[in-house]
This record gives structure tokens, sequence and C-alpha cells, in this order.
């Protein structure tokens, strides 16, 4: 392919020029905004850094000593059995709520309904609460036959102890609320897919967990996550258990030694760190569940990285290949001038 560039002189003759556009210089469009923006985020991140470790009133030393103090990791430790029961019990009386929702049974839909509304109407706290302080409502609670003989009584408070209580209340919270995350994921399969399942003679079971589920999922992880991120700060409410959670443990110690400020960044730094695995978890769903959308799933952080270095290396190899011919006389063919032809 060729590109022409012509001059008409006063007397109307056509010079033509003409050169392959191969040999044209290659010119990236300048971003001056941008550069402009990583500037104003670098200087503000540096700043932020900076202030924080020449302020003394973070104390680092006592941050640095109870980060990693065993009282600390205990508590962590109930904090994400906390969060992995809640999410996974949670998880399963979604996904039993949203297919309620989609019965044709009335009953069914209004039973799930009525669930999902009430509870998602009582805040975190009173749940956690309600569920903590059964026992004052009921002492004891007895097996046997509805609204007949009882053969059998346990103490409220010997089966549902401040753990129980915790996982109950946290659990049907995320219930309620992931309902309808799940409801939405299902409504968002192409109604074509149930039908051309149900022709090719499939059970309504297996049309569920083998079509319809796998292509909802693609729309539930990304707000179940941010559900689950939202559990994890969530599970801060169970001090008013006195459940030795991070927060509470945390509370408890610089209640002793007054030291407010590094004893909450603790906290909220391994906050920060079990959101990252969480967001990483994420990313990796998301790419199995991409499999039936996409033909190339994306590409891993160490995919890109490997690309990213082999593309730098490349472009460093055109440069020292262009300096070369340059201090031999020999002017690279992709900047070099544009020959005239007559």
């Amino acid at each position: 392919m060729t590109g022409v560039i012509s001059h008409t002189d006063h007397a109307g003759v056509t010079t033509p020029a003409a050169a392959p556009l191969e040999d044209l210089p290659i010119v990236r469009a300048p971003h001056y905004g941008r550069w402009l923006g990583v500037a104003v985020v670098v200087v503000l991140v540096a700043q932020f850094v900076v202030g924080a470790l020449t302020n003394p009133r973070y104390d680092w030393p006592t941050f640095a000593r109870f980060f990693f103090s065993t009282t600390v990791l205990k508590a962590l430790w109930v904090t994400v059995q906390l969060t992995a029961y809640a999410a996974v019990l949670g998880f399963v009386g979604a996904v039993i709520l949203a297919v309620m929702r989609q019965s044709p049974n009335p009953l069914l839909r209004s039973i799930s309904w009525g669930f999902i509304w009430l509870f998602r109407s009582i805040p975190l706290i009173v749940q956690v609460l309600l569920w903590g302080f059964l026992g004052a409502l009921y002492t004891h609670l007895g097996f046997g036959v509805p609204f007949g003989p009882v053969f059998g009584e346990i103490a409220t408070n010997d089966l549902i102890g401040p753990m129980s209580a915790a996982v109950i209340g946290l659990s049907i919270h995320q219930a309620a609320y992931n309902a309808e995350i799940i409801r939405a994921g299902l409504l968002s399969v192409d109604e074509g897919q149930r039908e051309a399942a149900a022709a090719l003679g499939i059970p309504q079971r297996r049309q569920f967990t083998r079509i319809i589920f796998p292509q909802a999922m693609r729309t539930i992880v990304p707000p179940a996550t941010n559900e689950i991120i939202g559990l994890l700060k969530g599970t801060s409410v169970v001090f008013i258990l006195a459940l030795p959670d991070l927060f509470y443990q945390v509370q408890v110690i610089y209640g002793r030694n007054g030291r407010i400020i590094p004893l909450l960044v603790v906290a909220v730094v391994w906050y920060v760190i079990l959101t990252g695995l969480l967001s990483a978890v994420q990313f990796y769903v998301e790419r199995y569940f991409a499999k039936g959308a996409h033909r190339e799933l994306p590409p891993t952080p160490r995919q890109k990285f490997l690309t990213w270095v082999a593309d730098t290396r490349a472009i460093a190899g055109d440069r020292r290949s262009q300096r070369h011919l340059l201090r031999h006389g020999v002017r690279s063919p992709r900047r070099g001038p544009v020959e005239e032809s007559r």
C-alpha cells in the first residue's frame, strides 16, 4: 500500500511524492491530562505516606508489637471463622430463598418474600442481640410433637452460646440480602436457555445446576463478594456479645494501655489484608465462570506481569537497534524521510 503526497505550483503543475506507509514515522498521541492526574495522585499518596511515617502519634513501635501478637491473631481467627460460617450458610439460605421467590407456588413465594422483607428491615446489631439473648424470651427449648407432648428440654443458653448466636444472626442477615442478588442473577439468564434445555429433555434439577446457575454466577459473583466484604467488617458488631473477635480484642487492649490509635490501625490493616484476599478470590471465581462467555479467559495478574515484561524488553530492544543503526550512519527505515518521485 502506498501513501501519495502531491504539491501543485503556481503554473498548475502537480508534483507527486509517494512513499510506502510503513516508512512513515509513528507518533503516539500525547496524554497530558492523564500524566497530570498521575502526578497529582502520586503527590497526594506520597504526602499521606510521609505524614503517617513521621507522625509520632501513630506510635509505630506499639503497632509492630501488637500486630502479630498471639491475642490479636486469635481474635483474627475468630473473625475469619465468623465470616466463613456466615458466608456459606447465608449463601445456601439465599439460594433456597431465591428459588422459592421464583416458585409457581404462591405460598412459597409469600414465605420467601416475607422472610426477606422482615430480616432486611431489622438492623444487624439488633438481630445479633436478639439471638444472643434468646434465653430471656425462651428459657428452655423442647423437642417433641408440635402442639403435643414434649419429649425433652434443654436450656436455651446451653444450646445457643455467643458464637452460635453471632453465626445465626449474621447468616440470616446475609441470606436475606443475598437472596435478591441471586434472584437478579437467575433473572439475567435468557429464557431461551431454559426453553432449549427443556426441549432437550433435561430434568429441571439438572437444568438449574448445570445450565442456569453457572450462567447466573457471572452476574452474582461481584455483588455477592461485595456483601461478603461487608460481612467481614460487619462481624465487628459481635462485640456486643463480648465475643473476642478482632475489633473487640483491640478495644480490650487499648482500654488497658490507652494506645487507641496504633491499636485501631492494627485492626484496620488486618481488615485491609483480608479484603484484599477476598478480592483476589473474587477475580479467580469470576475467571472460572467466564469460561462459557469468552473463548480466551482473562489473563491473571501473573500473566499480565509477564506480558508487560516481554513488551518492555521488546521496546528496549527496538530502541537499542535504532541507536546502533544511527551510530553506524544508517537511518532507521521507520523514521526515514519520504522520498520524492517525479
